[in-house]
């Protein structure tokens, strides 16, 4: 039966049983088979820009819930492979930043030290997507006039698996005392040569999936202190992948030591986690 058979003869059908014209027949969007189907919809491509909105409590309500990935999804281990996969891209991305301009990627500031773009957006040259990066005004903030137009295009090795969060990303690292990204307030960000980390870039972690999205273009790290870890594992029920600073990933079971997880967030406290 040919195609246009089969369309002529549905549209019949539809006439004489009276279905034609009911809203719920109508589809809106076609969907991937292997989607989560647990998740909770991240925001329509109708909803308004990301950051556009806040509530009273200063975050977006078109951010997208969590976790994406619940503990009964089926297709929880094979996301876990995949999100692994975009994490070691984005630590092969970092190194190469590092080895052509001699340090990793910081915040992009202007001249006063007022942080404008994330650290995603210094390494687009570095996962071949130097076109996007040439579209940015690196002296206009993340939601400037020209750069908001921009968080749609979003690479989408900084989402979740199979799963458009129109925008936001779970991928952040660490700012603060200790951590390899420097506070977001006060002078212009200096960012740090690998050789800093004397941990050991095996037992030192650079970026997380947080608990909550951002905007991926925005400024907006975990902030962290030694005694005030923030909040990671909103993309999958069971733990949190982590990004170190050797390019490896490792799986944080949910639950997962605080007081380690601040020693893996410091670069230089001088103690090593027996990660056993």
């Amino acid at each position: 039966m040919s195609p246009r058979f089969t369309r002529t003869a549905c549209a019949a059908l539809a006439v004489a049983v009276g279905l034609v014209g009911v809203p719920a027949c109508k589809k809106s969007k076609p969907t991937e088979s292997d989607s989560p189907s647990n998740s909770t919809p991240a925001p329509g491509p109708g909803a308004p820009l990301p950051g556009s909105n806040p509530n009273a409590s200063g975050r977006d309500p078109n951010a997208p819930r969590t976790p994406i990935f619940g503990l009964t999804d089926p297709r929880t281990a094979a996301m876990r492979q995949l999100a692994e996969g975009d994490l070691r891209q984005i630590g092969m991305a970092l190194h190469n930043y590092h080895d052509a301009m001699q340090s990793l990627p910081t915040a992009i500031a202007d001249k006063n030290g007022k942080q404008l773009l994330s650290w995603r957006v210094a390494i687009l040259p570095y996962i071949e997507q130097d076109a996007l990066y040439r579209q940015f005004k690196l002296d206009e903030p993340w939601d400037g006039p020209n750069n908001k137009a921009l968080i749609s295009k979003m690479p989408k090795v900084f989402a979740p698996p199979r799963t458009d969060t129109y925008g936001y990303t779970f991928y952040r690292g660490f700012s603060g005392p200790g951590a390899w990204l420097p506070p977001q307030t006060g002078p212009r960000p200096r960012g740090i040569r690998l050789t800093d980390i004397t941990d050991g870039t095996s037992n030192t972690i650079l970026v997380a999936e947080a608990a909550e999205a951002v905007v991926w273009t925005k400024p907006e790290e975990m902030e962290f202190a030694p005694n005030k870890v923030p909040p990671i594992g909103g993309v999958f029920g069971s733990g949190t992948n982590v990004l170190l600073a050797d390019g490896s990933v490792r799986f944080l079971p949910k639950g997962f030591d605080p007081q380690k997880l601040a020693l893996l967030i410091q670069i230089a406290d001088g103690q090593v986690v027996n990660w056993d």
